[in-house]
């Protein structure tokens, strides 16, 4: 079996190890599925890709993305990462924007100054969620009623159910109960209020998922994406503002949301730091 162009990208910062990794396999088409899984779980990263020759000829790639435990349809971080990647390694664009093909469809990418962006998919999941489910969640990230001010599914593949909270403060000092989360992918996210240093508007976000190799996702692309559309639904932010993730796991993760033309763009920067060759003969199970 012939080794495998490998990277290590960090995703979502413009600073080296504060950002969210992903690794990148390129070359992947003759990888089974038990194998690409098998990798995933070494790499114990939050999500482990795999670049293939495209099926729609519109696209120009292919990627299929594991977590340690399952293949996503689509995930933000390791869009940006693979597209990073496959970019580096030499790949050539048919059109001004990258076409991703993954598991939800095609997914238009554009390069932006010294950042990456993907445009938000639709959702595959929207709306409100029922009172007892949202309290249950609420019970588990040990919030107070009067603190959580609603609860939408924002299912862009991901399955995202998310709640927006009374304010960033709340969302830093979360300590869940990862026992009692379940297995649903849970977003938190609240507004800072207007600071008079600058006029960027700003929100705080935290991402949980309970089971995973890593519970608590450093920086999350189709978290953002999902809540952006729920933002842009309800008039709740303006066209451009900023995302901070992961400053209690050590990390300064910045997502830059943007809507032009009426497609939310979801982006940041991005960074190989590993670059190698992985032998795939040893992942056979």
């Amino acid at each position: 079996m012939p080794r495998s162009l490998f990277k290590q990208v960090d995703v979502f910062s413009d600073q080296p190890f504060k950002g969210n990794p992903v690794a990148v396999i390129l070359d992947g088409d003759d990888l089974s599925v038990d194998q690409m899984a098998a990798i995933a779980r070494w790499t114990n990263l939050s999500e482990t890709t795999f670049v293939l020759k495209p099926n729609d000829p519109r696209a120009d790639y292919r990627v299929r993305i594991f977590s340690t435990v399952l293949e996503l349809p689509f995930a933000g971080h390791p869009t940006l990462g693979t597209c990073h990647a496959w970019l580096e390694a030499g790949g050539k664009p048919r059109g001004g924007e990258i076409i991703q093909e993954c598991g939800v469809g095609l997914v238009r990418v554009r390069r932006d100054a010294n950042r990456l962006a993907f445009v938000a998919p639709p959702l595959q999941r929207s709306g409100p969620v029922a009172t007892d489910q949202a309290e249950a969640v609420r019970r588990a990230l040990r919030i107070e009623a009067h603190e959580m001010l609603g609860a939408q599914w924002i299912d862009n593949g991901a399955g995202w159910l998310a709640l927006r909270l009374s304010s960033p403060d709340v969302v830093l000092r979360i300590k869940p109960d990862f026992a009692q989360l379940g297995s649903t992918p849970v977003g938190v996210f609240a507004a800072w209020p207007a600071r008079a240093s600058h006029d960027d508007v700003e929100f705080e976000v935290r991402a949980f998922i309970a089971g995973d190799a890593m519970p608590e996702d450093p920086v999350t692309g189709s978290l953002v994406a999902g809540i952006a559309q729920w933002l842009r639904g309800d008039h709740l932010a303006p066209d451009t503002y900023l995302v901070n993730q992961g400053r209690l796991l050590g990390r300064a993760g910045k997502i830059h949301v943007n809507v032009h033309d009426e497609d939310i763009w979801v982006g940041g920067n991005t960074l190989t730091l590993v670059d190698g060759v992985l032998d795939a003969s040893v992942a056979a199970p």
